[in-house]
């Protein structure tokens, strides 16, 4: 079964109670049948918008094997600055491009996410895009 990817963005609204999109993503999850995975900077970047509690949930949550996290090995470093730079235009974080990274790594390219505007725009090996899932108005 193919996995789906995760953004920050998703995981923000899943663990954070004020988030205006939680209800959506919620039903998201509840509705899907794949194993969802992300890239551990997404992980950090997603700590950053929630508080303690927030931070605490979603550790947990991934302990639980709910959400695949990969490590990302310094050898990918090269290959990840090429698209800070290839994107910088659009001032791409690292966590995206953890993400463009384990995509072309994992060839999996369905994705939740809140940053439409940019997983658009970002193209994976042989010119491909980013399947952008539909889970929120």
């Amino acid at each position: 079964m193919t996995s789906v990817l995760v953004d920050t963005g998703f995981l923000v609204s899943l663990f954070r109670p004020s988030d205006r999109l939680r209800a959506q993503a919620r039903e998201c999850l509840l509705a899907n049948r794949h194993p969802l995975l992300t890239a551990a900077p997404v992980i950090v970047e997603t700590g950053f918008f929630l508080d303690a509690a927030g931070k605490c949930s979603l550790l947990e949550w991934a302990q639980r094997g709910a959400l695949a996290v990969a490590e990302v090995p310094v050898s990918a470093y090269t290959e990840i600055g090429t698209t800070i730079r290839k994107y910088a235009d659009r001032n791409i974080g690292f966590a995206d491009a953890a993400l463009v990274w384990l995509a072309n790594h994992t060839g999996m390219r369905d994705i939740l996410t809140v940053d439409e505007a940019d997983f658009s725009v970002y193209r994976l090996k042989g010119g491909k895009r980013f399947a952008l899932l539909k889970w929120f108005d």
